[in-house]
């Protein structure tokens, strides 16, 4: 059964990441050169999670079975992953002047001879203050692609991975619908019911968020708020504690467990939604 503990998400040290490499010969890397080359595999990783009520005390179990890349794998298919999510969140408008588009530096700021100065041609030379930029950035496109099925293998790689730091909380949405306004406090006192320290960073994974979870929880700097529509890698692998509900535990099973095949409708708002982040850099 997985508890929760204080220790940091189990992503590099997870069990699933970690291989043995054995020494290899040359006769062994022409054998294998001779080989076909094997089909993609994975493996199913089953862990147990508690469930907590809002008042902090378990009230049962769930099962969380989602696909992962096999250990050998798994390292590079997480860090390509998370290479193309950070990378593609780059604006790419970074831009300096050349020494030939600065303004100015056409007339030449002194004789060629006689002066016992270096030689000089243009006072936008680089050499001087105000002058251009040798290699400087241009405006560029930074985007990268990647296959979706390898993007939905690393995030179900991750989460398997954080098992030992997740736990199951009971919808509590309708706990702070109750409250006359939204509190902190309030929030705060039910994260220390559930053993989280609200010192470390701690991801939320609901498949809605009410307004006054949301009103509730937002100056916690430490906590990230996610559902569906936000969930990504970054936010899984920096956090210390990941907080699920049941209704996410069976939206994870059925979305990214071993019996998943096909496209949802979540895969076509996702790839509307890239057209129209390429379509609107293409217009800046």
């Amino acid at each position: 059964m997985a508890t929760s503990s204080s220790s940091s998400l189990s992503f590099f040290t997870s069990s699933i990441f970690l291989t043995s490499h054995k020494p290899l010969s040359f006769a062994t890397l022409r054998s294998n050169s001779l080989k076909s080359p094997k089909p993609l595999t994975l493996t199913a990783e089953l862990a147990t999670l508690p469930v907590l009520s809002f008042t902090g005390d378990k009230v049962g179990e769930t099962f969380l079975d989602l696909k992962s890349a096999l250990p050998d794998t798994a390292r590079a298919v997480v860090h390509r992953a998370i290479i193309h999510d950070l990378q593609n969140k780059r604006r790419g408008t970074a831009s300096t002047l050349t020494r030939g588009e600065v303004r100015g530096g056409g007339r030449k700021p002194y004789p060629q001879k006689k002066t016992g100065r270096a030689r000089q041609g243009s006072t936008r030379t680089p050499l001087r203050p105000g002058g251009g930029v040798v290699f400087g950035p241009k405006p560029r496109d930074w985007s990268i692609k990647i296959n979706r099925k390898e993007k939905r293998l690393a995030i179900s790689t991750a989460v398997a991975s954080a098992a030992d730091n997740t736990i199951v909380v009971e919808d509590f949405s309708d706990e702070f619908e109750k409250l006359e306004k939204p509190k902190t406090t309030e929030f705060i006192a039910a994260m220390k019911r559930w053993g989280l320290d609200p010192k470390e960073k701690t991801t939320f994974f609901m498949l809605e968020v009410a307004d006054k979870v949301k009103l509730s929880s937002r100056n916690i700097g430490t906590l990230k708020m996610l559902t569906p529509r936000t969930l990504n890698l970054f936010d899984i692998l920096n956090a210390d504690k990941l907080i699920l509900t049941p209704e996410t535990v069976d939206y994870l099973n059925g979305r990214y467990g071993v019996d998943f095949e096909g496209e949802t409708e979540d895969d076509e708002e996702e790839e509307e939604g890239t057209v129209e982040d390429e379509s609107s850099d293409a217009a800046e």
